[in-house]
């Protein structure tokens, strides 16, 4: 026995109980997004920062979906997050290259599926509070 356990978890519940690293994620966005190119790094560098925002890209996403999904299906913010995922999705599934211009394009994506997120959750909390009566 190699100590290491597989789940099988089609519907992402384990994955939706889990925090993202907010924090860490913002900061390295906001640290990527301010660099220049006046001292590059290592083109490998570059890709490991990128695969770091990747993977923080795909989670944000995932959370971004889930929101999306308990609003009703003709409410425009529901349709808007759509359209945002389907170009986060496009945007994610090309390779990675290592230079600063990718590693800069996966932190403005961090950064933007953030604020919809955020955008999504408040909605989401606003049409479950209850009604005043």
């Amino acid at each position: 026995m190699n100590g290491f356990t597989s789940m099988y978890d089609p519907q992402g519940v384990v994955e939706a109980e889990l925090p993202l690293d907010r924090r860490m994620h913002e900061q390295l966005a906001r640290a990527v997004l301010a660099w220049n190119t006046v001292e590059p790094l290592a083109p490998d560098d570059y890709a490991q920062v990128a695969l770091l925002l990747t993977g923080a890209a795909h989670a944000v996403a995932c959370d971004a979906q889930r929101c999306a999904d308990l609003l009703p299906d003709a409410d425009g913010k529901r349709l808007l997050a759509e359209l945002a995922l389907a170009d986060a999705d496009a945007e994610l599934s090309r390779p990675l290259r290592g230079t600063l211009c990718c590693a800069q394009e996966r932190a403005r994506l961090v950064r933007g599926l953030y604020e919809r997120l955020d955008r999504l959750s408040e909605t989401v909390q606003a049409t479950a509070a209850p009604l005043a009566p």
